[in-house]
C-alpha cells in the first residue's frame, strides 16, 4: 500500500475531542446513547458527517470525561503477572479518587479552628490517605488496525499520557521526542507490523508581556499563601534570651552489633554540665525494648530503631570559661530464657556540636573479673562486674581532684551501638547578617564559647606540622654531617 495513506500529523489541543471509528460507529445510532455525554457526542459526530466526515484517520483522543479515562485509572495492574489478584492495600487504594475532586474554600474567622482532626471519619480518610491533588486526564490514541478495517478496540494503544494536576504541573508521558528517535509499537499480528510516531510541543512561544503579567499573579498568589500560612500558625513562637541556645535532639538508637549474648537492651541517660538545663517535665532517661538479634555477615545484629527526643538550654555566663557539651551515657545488657542478665558493653556519646543529621557508631567496653570464676559465673548463673557509677566510663561527675587514674581496671572491648541523632539549635545569635554567619563556624563560636579553644587547637595544630617539617628536614641531611655535628657537641 503506498506510504502517504499509513502517514497522518494530527496537532491536538488540550482535552481536545477527536473521534475515533468505533466511537463514529458507535454514537451514530441513537440506540447507543445513554448518557448527556453520549447525546452530546452524538449530534458533533452527525454534524462531522454532514461536514463530510473526520478529518483524522488513526489518530484520536480520549479526554477527561470519557469512560475509557475512568476505567484506565481504576483497572491499572501493579504487577506484571497475567492473573492478578489485588491486595488489600489496592483495593482500598483503588477508591481514593483523585480526579475532579471539589475542594471547599477555608472560611477566614476558621484559620485557627481545626488544624489537627483529632477524630476523623472513614469518608476523610479516605479522602486524605494519599496526596488528593485533583488531576485531569487526555489520552491520545493510535488505532493500528489493519488497512481499512479501522474501528476494533482490540488495536486502540496509548500514543501519549498528558495529565494537569491542580498545581498546574503538566506531565507528559512518553516525553516530547526532540532529538530522541521516534518511539516504536510492535504489534502481535501476523505480519507484526511496527509503527513509529513522533511527539512534539507545537504551542506558540508566551511572549515577554504575557511572562511578566503571569509572573505578577504568581508573586501575588504566593504572597496570600504564605498570609494564609502564618494566619494558620501565628506568631507566638518563644525565642530564646540573650547568649542563651537552644538545643533540639531528636534521636534513634538504630542497632547493637558484635555482642556475645542475644536479647539486648539498651539502657541510657543524658548529664548536663555546668550551664545547661532542661524542662523540669523531660525526661533524660531511658530503656529500649528487649531487642533478638540477626545474622547479618559476621556479626550479629539487633534493630532496635527507638526513638528519643531532648530539648536543652545553655546559658553563657562567663567568656573566659570553655564550654562543656552534654554526654549521653549507655550501657548494653542481655536477658535470657532464665532471666540471667548480663552487662555487654558501656559507652558514651558527646552530643554533636553542629546541627543537622549524624550517624555514630559508637564502641564499647565492659570490665573483666581476675581468673576464670568470674567468666564462668557469668556463663552459669549470669551476673558480671559492672559500674555503679556510669559516669565513671568519661570522667565522674563526683570526682573534684586533678588526676584521674584507672591503674589495675580491667576491661574487655565488645561490640558497637549505632545513633542516629538530628539536632536542631535556635539562638538570637542565628538573626546576625549573611556576613557575619558565613564566617562562623559553629553556634558556640556564635556565643563566643569556642574562641578561645579554637585559638589552642590553632596553636598546636601549628606546633605539629613545625615539628613534622624539622623531622622532615632532619632525616633529608647525609649521616656523616649529622655524626660530626653529634660528635661536636
Amino acid at each position: 500500500r503506498p506510504p502517504e495513506d499509513e502517514e497522518e500529523e494530527v496537532e491536538v489541543g488540550w482535552q481536545e475531542k477527536l473521534f475515533s471509528q468505533f466511537e463514529v460507529d458507535l454514537y451514530l445510532h441513537e440506540s447507543a446513547c445513554q448518557t448527556p455525554l453520549d447525546w452530546q457526542y452524538h449530534e458533533e459526530i452527525r454534524k462531522l458527517e454532514k461536514a463530510g466526515g473526520r478529518k483524522n484517520c488513526r489518530i484520536f483522543t480520549y479526554t477527561d470525561h470519557d469512560r475509557f479515562t475512568n476505567l484506565e485509572e481504576l483497572c491499572q495492574k501493579v504487577t506484571d503477572l497475567d492473573h492478578e489478584e489485588p491486595s488489600y492495600l489496592v483495593e482500598r487504594m483503588a477508591n481514593v479518587r483523585r480526579r475532579r475532586q471539589d475542594r471547599r474554600p477555608v472560611e477566614a474567622s476558621s484559620l485557627k479552628s481545626k488544624i489537627i482532626t483529632w477524630e476523623p471519619s472513614e469518608e476523610f480518610i479516605k479522602n486524605n490517605h494519599v496526596i488528593n491533588t485533583p488531576v485531569q486526564t487526555m489520552y491520545i490514541m493510535g488505532d493500528l488496525g489493519p488497512y481499512g478495517k479501522l474501528g476494533q478496540r482490540e488495536y486502540e494503544n496509548v500514543l501519549c499520557t498528558i495529565k494537569v494536576d491542580g498545581n498546574g504541573v503538566i506531565t507528559v508521558k512518553p516525553d516530547f521526542t526532540g532529538s530522541k528517535g521516534p518511539y516504536r509499537i510492535e504489534l502481535d499480528g501476523e505480519k507484526r507490523e511496527v509503527w513509529e510516531y513522533t511527539i512534539e510541543n507545537a504551542s506558540a512561544q508566551v511572549q515577554p508581556e504575557e511572562e511578566e503579567r503571569e509572573q505578577r499573579v504568581f508573586r501575588e498568589l504566593y504572597g496570600r499563601h504564605r498570609d494564609y500560612l502564618s494566619g494558620l500558625v501565628g506568631s507566638d513562637f518563644e525565642m530564646p534570651l540573650p547568649g542563651t541556645l537552644r538545643l533540639f535532639v531528636n534521636g534513634e538508637i538504630v542497632s547493637a552489633q558484635g555482642y556475645e549474648y542475644d536479647n539486648l537492651y539498651v539502657h541510657f541517660f543524658l548529664e548536663l554540665p555546668d550551664q545547661w538545663s532542661s524542662s523540669p517535665f523531660q525526661q533524660l532517661s531511658g530503656v529500649t525494648q528487649t531487642c533478638a538479634t540477626k545474622a547479618v555477615g559476621w556479626d550479629n545484629v539487633a534493630y532496635f530503631c527507638y526513638p528519643f527526643t531532648v530539648e536543652m538550654f545553655y546559658t553563657q555566663e562567663d567568656e573566659g570559661v570553655l564550654p562543656q557539651w552534654p554526654v549521653l551515657y549507655f550501657e548494653v545488657l542481655s536477658l535470657d530464657f532464665w532471666q540471667r542478665y548480663r552487662v555487654e558493653g558501656y559507652g558514651s556519646l558527646v552530643l554533636p556540636a553542629s546541627p543537622g543529621v549524624h550517624m555514630l557508631t559508637i564502641p564499647t567496653w565492659r570490665p573483666v573479673g581476675l581468673g576464670p570464676v568470674a567468666e564462668m559465673r557469668r556463663f552459669f548463673i549470669g551476673g558480671s562486674p559492672e559500674l555503679e557509677d556510669l559516669t565513671y566510663i568519661r570522667i565522674p561527675s563526683t570526682f573534684k581532684g586533678k588526676r584521674l587514674s584507672r591503674f589495675g581496671f580491667r576491661t574487655e572491648s565488645t561490640g558497637s551501638v549505632t545513633f542516629r541523632l538530628c539536632c536542631l539549635q535556635q539562638s538570637r545569635a542565628f538573626l546576625e547578617n549573611s556576613a557575619l554567619r558565613q564566617r562562623m563556624q559553629s553556634v558556640l563560636d556564635r556565643l563566643g564559647g569556642f574562641s578561645q579553644q579554637s585559638s589552642v587547637y590553632n596553636v598546636l595544630e601549628a606546633f605539629q606540622r613545625a615539628r613534622r617539617r624539622m623531622q622532615e628536614a632532619r632525616e633529608s641531611l647525609p649521616q656523616d654531617l649529622i655524626s660530626t655535628s653529634a660528635s661536636a657537641v
